[in-house]
């Protein structure tokens, strides 16, 4: 993403032909409508000028202000039980009732309710909480915990990650279009390659080789850079959903161990069931030194976030780590209560692994069906189809997975381009089979007419 020409592609400054031609298609309520938010708001690469105007979100759609229906398989990575669902919507109606608000200084049963329902969802059970209003301020805070516990100031994150858009979190985060112009970031940040490993291509054997080099150059740059705190990451990266092997996350276990460093994962966006496990980490059988929530933490309503931080690391009682006006917040915690309470009741454990194997049957046939699907990359509902021009060379195919976000936007159907040429999905956890053979048939379809 060096040059000015490569940001100009869709999801970065969302000035691209295929975005023109999207807005020329709009009616006039829908051009009014982002007009007047364009106005009022600042614009900024991602988020502003905006691709519509809705009205509606329930279950797995958005309405649009035409009365037009999407199938929503972007959702921030935060509707894991569905827009509107009718367990939130009813918790925090009755919280607001009850107590909408406890000032800093005072608890709540509805506070230590839902700190003790996310600590009895980890294996050792050994964690201590601390809320925040958003995923950035969560990693943020999980940093100073680090600092404090190790008495060490320096990061090692990974190159392509995102932790949020704070000036801190973009220092950690690797992500270019974060930090564009914005100057010196947060001394102490080191970045080491991430675990970039494929499915098809190269088999497993190959995705070991790959977890093997990267973990070699993560302990020479420990060794070689000194007084390293903590070693930031997301054990399955959202955007482009790189899948770690089992081993990975052994011996990076064992190397924090050996050098007093503390692993902090950021399953803002993963957690919640959407990886197969209600914790990304549970699928490796390690726990990290400090855990970060958020999204969907909130039921898809409340800005909510969180931190997980081992019993010993609480040090740091002299030091205001947090103090968020929202740090014992009545009604995020109502809003995770609902959704860890919805999660169980109707089974979406199981539903998430039922979709998750037809919707793998399926993208395989695609795979097969079409040279330009360059490798399928699947943990749960955490889903990217990556775009190449064809597989011998492997080139990005940016053209194509923009043609292709238009196409399906047009016939309903929402979802996420990442790193230019990943088709990535992300739909709730109570996503149906005909809903994913919608999804199926409107990528099947758009390939068809655009390679």
């Amino acid at each position: 993403m060096g040059s000015d020409v490569n940001l100009q592609r869709e999801g970065d400054v969302n000035t691209s032909d295929s975005r023109m031609n999207w807005l020329k298609q709009l009616n006039e309520a829908s051009l009014r409508k982002i007009d007047e938010d364009e106005r009022i708001f600042l614009k900024q690469s991602m988020s502003t000028p905006c691709l519509n105007s809705i009205v509606d979100a329930e279950g797995c759609y958005l309405t649009d202000v035409n009365g037009k229906q999407y199938l929503d398989f972007h959702g921030n990575s935060a509707h894991q039980v569905g827009y509107k669902n009718p367990y939130v919507v009813e918790a925090i109606a009755k919280q607001l009732n009850e107590l909408p608000f406890i000032p800093r200084r005072y608890t709540s049963d509805i506070v230590v309710k839902a700190a003790e329902k996310l600590v009895n969802r980890t294996i050792s059970k050994d964690y201590k909480v601390l809320f925040t209003p958003s995923g950035s301020a969560a990693v943020g805070l999980a940093m100073k915990i680090a600092r404090k516990a190790t008495g060490r100031h320096k990061v090692i994150s990974m190159w392509e990650s995102f932790h949020g858009a704070g000036l801190d979190t973009i220092s950690a985060g690797g992500e270019y279009v974060f930090k564009k112009d914005m100057g010196p970031m947060l001394p102490g940040m080191v970045k080491v390659m991430p675990y970039n490993g494929y499915r098809h291509f190269f088999g497993n054997a190959h995705s070991l080789e790959i977890a093997e080099r990267s973990l070699d150059y993560l302990e020479y740059t420990i060794q070689h850079e000194g007084e390293i705190g903590a070693i930031l990451l997301e054990p399955i990266r959202a955007t482009d959903t790189h899948i770690p092997p089992v081993e990975y996350f052994i011996r990076l276990r064992e190397i924090c161990d050996t050098y007093g460093i503390l692993l902090i994962f950021d399953e803002i966006p993963t957690a919640l069931l959407r990886s197969g496990s209600f914790y990304v980490h549970q699928r490796y059988g390690i726990e990290p030194d400090i855990l970060v929530l958020g999204k969907g933490l909130g039921g898809g309503m409340i800005p909510q976030a969180a931190v997980l931080a081992k019993s010993k690391y609480d040090v740091a009682g002299e030091v205001s780590l947090g103090h968020y006006t929202h740090e014992k917040p009545a009604l995020g915690s109502a809003a995770i209560c609902a959704t860890i309470d919805y999660i169980d009741d109707f089974a979406l454990e199981k539903n998430c692994s039922v979709q998750s194997q037809f919707i793998s049957v399926q993208l395989q046939h695609l795979y097969e069906k079409y040279d330009c699907i360059g490798d399928i990359r699947i943990a749960g509902l955490l889903i990217s189809i990556e775009l190449v021009t064809n597989r011998k060379t492997k080139h990005k195919h940016h053209q194509l997975a923009e043609k292709l976000l238009y196409y399906c936007l047009e016939n309903g159907l929402s979802f996420k381009v990442s790193g230019g040429n990943c088709i990535t999905w992300h739909p709730p956890l109570t996503v149906n089979e005909e809903q994913i053979k919608f999804a199926l048939n409107c990528l099947d379809e758009g390939l068809a007419i655009s390679t």
